[in-house]
């Protein structure tokens, strides 16, 4: 749509230039040449469009340059061929500055594909359904030039065990990037064969400092939804979960801060009942972080009755749909993840009684009911 706005107005300046170029060879005195200008058309339009569009533009700007000379009557003079040839080699100069930009931006566009593939193969496809649980997942970059950056999330099924995890690496682009990978490697590796949520987050936090610089780590919220009616999270260093009750009771899911992964391994887990109908939301900073133009932050607990109704995809298209509203032009100042999951019977998932097999083998910890509860 930008190359498109670009080529309209490079074409329409073009146009205009010599339009008016013409209208003023009418009004202007006779000694007055205004031949040396007709080149700037051609310029103009090789800033956007094709080598043939602009090709276009040369062959009117030097048939606009014969028609001054006889308006002028200047032909017979060496001055206007030296006219003639300034415009005509503007003209030819101008083609050839399209032509190599053209074969540029074709040669970026290759690489931008091949960037897109290799950005969206880093972030996982979420499973609409697992055991007892339907899910819903958004990415928004906040970078025009990136699908995706150090936000992550990700979600482990496998070995009997259910769990999702989401996060945020410090930093920004290319780098970003590649430590996003190896947290949701490090997940995968442990979230199948780790006993409890904290030996999962252990050995994630233990692979994940070989790789990590002194000023490396993630925040990250793991949570497990294995046995049915229960929420196991452990929080490192990130947002508190959104728990939306089927009744529209709403509560932030203020597990203990342990350390980011990557600074060391202190976790501990929170469990909470969950019943049918029941939503949780995990998101990044990008949503929690998010101002209006006064500075105030987003009111996303306020928001929770948008979560309530609906698919978990209308749900989560309604909440994002205010977040652009409410920021500044629509443009958000971090990266943004975002999973919605519901608590729904097996039956309705259409999964088997997967969850059974590690119902009894995890932490048995305290059940609580959450804190800084409201009702939106």
């Amino acid at each position: 749509m930008r190359v498109e706005r670009a080529a309209s107005l490079s074409a329409g300046l073009a146009i205009a230039w010599l339009t008016l170029l013409a209208l003023l060879s009418f009004v202007v005195p006779s000694d007055i040449h205004l031949d040396a200008l007709v080149g700037l058309a051609p310029l103009a339009a090789c800033a956007a469009l094709s080598a043939r569009a602009t090709a276009g533009f040369a062959a009117a700007a030097l048939a606009l340059t014969v028609w001054l000379g006889a308006q002028n009557e200047a032909w017979g003079t060496a001055q206007q061929w030296v006219r003639l040839f300034d415009v005509a080699a503007v003209s030819v100069a101008a083609v050839v500055v399209a032509w190599v930009r053209a074969r540029r931006e074709r040669q970026l566009n290759r690489l931008t594909n091949i960037s897109q593939v290799a950005q969206r193969a880093v972030l996982p496809v979420v499973p609409a359904e697992v055991p007892g649980v339907t899910v819903a997942s958004r990415y928004e970059s906040a970078s025009e030039d990136a699908f995706v950056g150090g936000d992550l999330y990700d979600c482990s099924w496998t070995g009997g065990y259910t769990r999702f995890i989401i996060g945020d690496v410090r930093g920004k682009g290319i780098a970003a990037v590649e430590q996003a990978a190896r947290v949701i490697r490090a997940f995968r590796q442990a979230a199948a064969t780790k006993e409890t949520l904290s030996e999962v987050v252990t050995d994630m936090d233990t692979y994940l400092q070989s790789f990590f610089g002194p000023e490396e780590f993630v925040t990250a919220a793991v949570v497990d939804v294995t046995t049915p009616g229960q929420l196991k999270v452990v929080s490192c260093g990130h947002q508190p979960p959104l728990l939306v009750r089927a009744n529209g009771h709403a509560e932030f899911l203020n597990a203990p801060a342990g350390l980011p992964l990557g600074l060391g391994h202190d976790p501990d887990p929170v469990t909470v009942r969950w019943q049918t109908g029941d939503r949780l939301l995990l998101y990044t900073d990008g949503m929690s972080e998010a101002r209006d133009r006064a500075g105030a932050f987003f009111p996303l607990l306020e928001q929770a009755a948008l979560l309530r109704d609906g698919s978990l995809e209308d749900a989560l298209d309604a909440l994002l749909k205010v977040l652009f509203d409410y920021v500044p032009s629509g443009h958000l100042g971090d990266d943004l993840a975002a999973v919605l999951m519901e608590n729904v019977p097996t039956s309705v998932s259409g999964l088997g009684g997967r969850e059974e097999l590690a119902a009894d083998r995890h932490e048995s910890g305290p059940v609580r009911q959450g804190t800084g509860s409201t009702r939106p």
